[in-house]
């Protein structure tokens, strides 16, 4: 039986991609993002990653911890997002994992018994294609997957410092999340061991904060 490799290219864009990308890269609208950077107040640039997929290339459910412009060069991805108050259905890893910040629901096969309040989840979703950008707000998840039409595709991202923040209550979605990871990072500094943190953190809720 043979096997099928999709192949995924994940690079930051410096000067080691080749002067054409670079080329090509300086050409993007910058007006147009740093407009938006300067809009909606948030920190400096910190990266720009190039990606390279296969048709039917899958990246798994995850949130990242700052704003992302995803422009789209070449090819079609369809992306589905979820608000940060989505959190608790869509079961995120712990923050010691390797797969920190990502879903550990399959959303091709989930696993419902497991995962019951994945069920609930809503989300939305978008087809972007070549010459678009989707805006995808920090902390926000998002499920993205190369399409079966169009070829490869090809992206660029824009990633972003989050702007002041401003505390402010209730707090926002985004807020709590933010301090989910933090009291899960201290008790693991403190702990020392992962395996003490679920314990420790049941002990303090179970009877307390449960009806």
């Amino acid at each position: 039986m043979g096997y099928f490799y999709r192949l995924y290219l994940q690079q930051s864009l410096t000067t080691t991609v080749g002067n054409n990308i670079v080329e090509d890269f300086v050409k993007f609208d910058w007006d147009y993002v740093n407009g938006k950077q300067s809009k909606h107040n948030w920190g400096p640039l910190t990266s720009n990653l190039l990606f390279i997929a296969m048709e039917g290339n899958v990246t798994p459910c995850h949130y990242d911890e700052q704003e992302n412009f995803f422009a789209q060069v070449q090819g079609y991805k369809r992306c589905i997002l979820f608000p940060p108050n989505q959190f608790e259905c869509l079961y995120p890893y712990p923050v010691h994992h390797p797969h920190d910040r990502q879903s550990m629901v399959d959303f091709e096969r989930p696993e419902y018994s497991r995962f019951p309040k994945f069920r609930n989840a809503k989300g939305f979703e978008a087809v972007i294609g070549p010459g678009e950008v989707l805006y995808i707000p920090i902390y926000w998840w998002h499920h993205v997957e190369s399409l079966m039409k169009g070829g490869p595709t090809i992206t660029v991202n824009f990633w972003y410092k989050g702007g002041p923040t401003t505390i402010e209550y209730p707090l926002k979605d985004h807020q709590k999340v933010s301090i989910t990871r933090n009291v899960e990072k201290m008790l693991l500094e403190v702990l020392q061991d992962p395996k003490e943190v679920g314990p420790l953190l049941r002990a303090m809720v179970l009877g307390r904060y449960t009806e």
